[in-house]
């Protein structure tokens, strides 16, 4: 039994050899008692006085024999069981590479038939598979390293033949290389395709704003009052700002392509949609700059507007007074109401340039093609004709007033 040559097949029968030897060696060690005991009891005969049924030297002999024996028993157990254990690693050895070979081959079938995902959500669930699976990567790389460098550990104790160690150890180590490069590169294509799709989400986001913005500095809502257009005229601005924001992302799009793949950076339809966003984003501030000035117009002419009918309330109200005003013939009386001819001076003076004011507005609108350009003037024109009105009864009594100055002076130096 201890010099048989089977050290086994594979990995269950060399546990299996190994679990007999083990009782072998119980045995081994069971008897080894007995014979010391034996031994004991014979080289008490060897000592005896007097009678003596066997010659000492021959029992000596004998226990001496069977003592070597016995040892030699126990050095071929030694030997056998590390002969067994050898066996055992050398199996454990093939036993683990054929399992790493065997999860090499499932991951190369999984990574054959895994594409990159046709959305930003299936890539986004398939890159995180793949992060999973380079997880079990790394776990399995440590694995894979503690199995070569007991092979290594085997080749060096030179026990069994190199050659089927070293293939095997070569192809499982090809294996797992080529393996890293697929993983590298379907990694590669998964990150590719998740810049491809987040640029085009993104490009849709900006698309989609760029929509919802032209059609609010497209609106043709400028206000009814001057409150109304200074509230829109806010809100405009703000959405100028946001559109200037917008600039850079625009911009940034040229870019971003040129750093895609080359498969998604030469589709057709990619291009084509950058050039739309690029237009779109044209016109979109093209509109937005109209807008605000076509608020600021319309701000104007409610502002216009309001000027006009502040200085028409002033003008009714002189006019009223000029028309009812009757030129005293008392001195006293008279000069009274040359006082108030010079207080309406300093007045008319101050309203007159509100009205320049309005004049130069109006001609700003008329020139620069305001659609109100013809109600506009005609305000002008009508608050012009009030204030000339006004002008001639200023000077009519003015003169009347004088004419009675005159005669007052007259009257006192005769």
């Amino acid at each position: 039994l201890l010099v048989s040559k089977d050290l086994g097949k594979h990995l269950l029968e060399v546990e299996d050899l190994l679990q007999k030897h083990g009782l072998l060696e119980a045995d081994i060690s069971a008897q080894t008692e007995r014979v010391q005991a034996l031994n004991v009891a014979a080289l008490k005969f060897s000592e005896l006085e007097g009678y003596q049924p066997c010659d000492p030297q021959i029992i000596c002999n004998r226990v001496n024999h069977v003592q070597t024996c016995l040892e030699e028993l126990g050095e071929l157990a030694g030997k056998r069981r590390k002969e067994l254990e050898d066996s055992r690693q050398l199996w454990a050895f093939f036993q683990e590479v054929e399992e790493a070979e065997a999860w090499i081959r499932e991951k190369e079938q999984i990574l054959a038939a895994k594409t990159c995902g046709r959305d930003l959500s299936s890539v986004l669930t398939l890159t995180n598979k793949h992060k999973s699976m380079l997880g079990e990567l790394g776990s399995r790389r440590a694995l894979l390293h503690q199995t070569m460098k007991k092979g290594e550990q085997i080749l060096a104790k030179k026990r069994f033949s190199p050659g089927g160690i070293q293939e095997k150890m070569r192809e499982v180590r090809l294996r797992w290389k080529k393996l890293e490069e697929v993983t590298g590169l379907h990694q590669q294509r998964l990150q590719e395709a998740l810049n491809f799709f987040q640029f085009s989400a993104e490009t849709d986001d900006l698309v989609a704003w760029l929509q919802d913005t032209y059609r609010i500095v497209s609106s043709d809502d400028f206000g009814h009052d001057d409150y109304s257009t200074q509230a829109l005229l806010r809100k405009h601005r703000a959405v100028v700002e946001e559109v200037e924001k917008h600039r850079a992302a625009v911009l940034a799009l040229r870019k971003q392509l040129a750093l895609l793949a080359p498969e998604h950076r030469q589709g057709v339809d990619v291009q084509i949609r950058v050039v739309e966003v690029e237009q779109l984003y044209g016109e979109v501030a093209e509109v937005a700059v109209l807008r605000q000035q076509w608020l600021q117009d319309a701000l104007a002419v409610y502002r216009m507007f309001s000027e006009v009918h502040a200085c028409e309330v002033w003008v009714d109200e002189k006019e009223q007074w000029l028309e009812r005003m009757v030129v005293p013939e008392e001195l006293d009386e008279v000069e009274v109401v040359q006082h108030r001819f010079e207080s309406l001076d300093q007045e008319m003076n101050s309203v007159m340039g509100r009205i320049l004011d309005v004049n130069q507005v109006v001609q700003q609108l008329v020139d620069g093609g305001h659609p109100s350009s013809e109600e506009v003037r005609s305000c002008q024109d009508h608050l012009n004709s009030r204030w000339n009105r006004v002008v001639e009864l200023v000077e009519r009594k003015k003169g009347q007033l004088s004419s009675v100055l005159k005669i007052q002076n007259y009257l006192l130096e005769c």
